[in-house]
């Protein structure tokens, strides 16, 4: 079986710092000081499609986590013409579990 660490080596962070402060509040409210302190965007939060891919399921009643992340809009040469901010859900790690 494969260990949550091992799972999250690969998660799609795409937030800018102030993204993860944003969540680290929300980890704050939920679960403490001691764990807002340790989380590391990169490596303790993703979206629920990436939890799926590693055969990690949601556990039941949890909520997620509202993020920001930017969708580059480009014109016909590839030049990113503007970026618009959209929400996205995102789970840490405390609230998944291995699908058997």
């Amino acid at each position: 079986m494969q260990h949550i660490s091992k799972a999250l080596l690969f998660t799609p962070w795409r937030g800018s710092e102030q993204t993860a402060e944003a969540v680290r509040e929300q980890i704050r409210t939920r679960w403490g000081d001691e764990v807002a302190d340790d989380f590391d965007a990169s490596k303790d939060a993703a979206p629920f499609t990436f939890w799926a891919s590693q055969n990690y399921r949601i556990r039941k009643g949890e909520r997620a986590l509202k993020s920001i992340t930017f969708v580059e809009v480009k014109d016909e040469h590839d030049k990113v013409v503007r970026k618009i901010p959209r929400t996205c859900n995102i789970f840490h790690k405390r609230q998944v579990e291995k699908i058997n």
